[in-house]
């Protein structure tokens, strides 16, 4: 059942109802501020696994993947290793990445991508989609298991996926990870998200909350998505 059309009214009427939702989006833009403040301030943990990854430049360990800077964002993009093409929907956020790297970087930030794929098939894939951000594998390490976005088949319907909040569904799933590097070149992990926690990472999902039907995706999550040569 389709939804019932929103009333078309008068300017003045349409100005009112704006302004009123205008004091709610400053609300919540407050408590967005107040929250990512909380963020800042969670404690770190160590690194002590030494990961080494498969790269475009030879084998890197995680600190290599800094590349001379001292904040490390990971997306962890869902690819499995028996796959020969990434997720469809981790390629819809991957989409967003290239125009930002150069500002991360400006800002002291390296952004990646880890998937579990055979550096080959992911060098392949980012040929096809014309993307050139860095990404690595993790086939020959524990990465994406020990940062919670890769299960044992037996793991599928255990509530452990996003802090224990829900099962996995997927032996791979999808994430984004943080970690920081001091002056001593120690590495510290300071964040990761999951799910619906990486919502405001996809620019695209951002401008169809703007628009009347928003996302329309009555509940089914992002089933609509394609790769982007295949629309």
């Amino acid at each position: 059942m389709s939804a019932a059309a929103p009333a078309v009214v008068a300017h003045e009427d349409w100005l009112t109802a704006r302004q009123e939702l205008l004091a709610k989006e400053k609300d919540f833009t407050r408590l967005r501020d107040e929250l990512t403040q909380q963020r800042l301030a969670l404690p770190w943990e160590a690194v002590e696994q030494e990961y080494v990854f498969d790269g475009p430049n030879g084998k890197e360990s995680l600190s290599d993947l800094f590349d001379g800077r001292s904040q490390l964002v990971v997306y962890h993009f869902m690819f499995d290793s028996a796959d020969e093409v990434g997720c469809p929907i981790c390629s819809f956020w991957a989409d967003n990445f290239d125009p930002i790297v150069l500002h991360l970087r400006a800002r002291d930030v390296t952004m990646i991508a880890v998937s579990r794929a055979p550096l080959a098939k992911l060098a392949a894939y980012r040929e096809r989609m014309g993307w050139s951000f860095h990404w690595v594998s993790s086939f020959e390490n524990d990465f994406n298991v020990d940062y919670g976005v890769a299960f044992t088949p037996e793991q599928l319907d255990d509530a452990i996926y996003n802090y224990g909040t829900q099962g996995p569904a997927n032996e791979n799933r999808e994430g984004t990870s943080v970690f920081v590097k001091d002056e001593d070149g120690r590495v510290f992990h300071t964040y990761s998200a999951y799910a619906r926690g990486i919502d405001l990472l996809n620019t695209a999902y951002n401008y169809l909350d703007l628009v009347p039907k928003g996302r329309d995706e009555d509940g089914r999550g992002p089933f609509w998505v394609r790769r982007h040569d295949e629309y």
